[in-house]
C-alpha cells in the first residue's frame, strides 16, 4: 500500500470537492450543494479539515474532521463536544481492505497534530471498526430507527 496518499483538501479544490459530493449523495443521500458549501466553508482555523485518500492518484476514499455535525440539530445536548470524525467514505469497490481504519487513523494523527486532545464521532454501522481504534463509547441513542452510538478518542 506504498501508493496511497493523503491530501487536504482546499476550498478552490473544485474537481475533488464535486467527486466528494457525489460520493457523499450517493452513500447518504446529502445533497450536492451541501457538501460543497460544507468543504469550501470548512475552517481550520477551528481544526476543520476534509482528507481525501489516493491509490495509484486515484480516489478512494475521504473522511474530515468538523465542528458540526448532523446529529446536533437533532440533539442539541450534544454541542458541548466539538471535532467530530465524520463522514468516512470508501468506494465501494474498495471497502473491506482496511482503507476506512487508515483514513481514520490519518485524520486522527493529523488532529492529534494541531494539538487536539479528545475527538469525537457517532455511527450506527460501524462501532467495530472504531472500537478496533481505541474509540470509546459515551452513549447510545435510538434514532429514527438506528442503534446511534456516540464514541470518543483520546488523542
Amino acid at each position: 500500500m506504498a501508493n496511497i496518499k493523503y491530501q487536504i483538501i482546499q476550498p478552490n479544490d473544485n474537481d475533488n470537492i464535486n467527486l466528494i459530493a457525489v460520493w457523499y449523495l450517493s452513500e447518504w443521500n446529502i445533497p450536492v450543494q451541501t457538501t460543497i458549501e460544507k468543504i469550501k466553508n470548512l475552517s481550520a482555523d477551528n481544526y476543520e479539515f476534509q482528507i481525501l485518500m489516493t491509490f495509484d492518484n486515484k480516489p478512494i476514499a475521504t473522511g474530515g474532521l468538523y465542528n458540526h455535525v448532523g446529529l446536533l440539530d437533532r440533539q442539541p445536548r450534544l454541542k458541548i463536544y466539538t471535532n467530530w470524525l465524520a463522514l468516512v467514505y470508501t468506494k465501494p469497490e474498495n471497502r473491506g481492505k482496511g482503507l476506512g481504519a487508515l483514513i481514520c487513523n490519518h485524520i486522527q494523527n493529523h488532529s492529534k497534530g494541531l494539538g487536539l486532545k479528545t475527538i469525537y464521532l457517532f455511527t450506527h454501522t460501524a462501532e467495530n471498526l472504531y472500537r478496533r481504534l481505541s474509540w470509546q463509547p459515551l452513549e447510545r441513542l435510538a434514532l429514527g430507527g438506528k442503534d446511534i452510538v456516540v464514541m470518543k478518542k483520546e488523542l
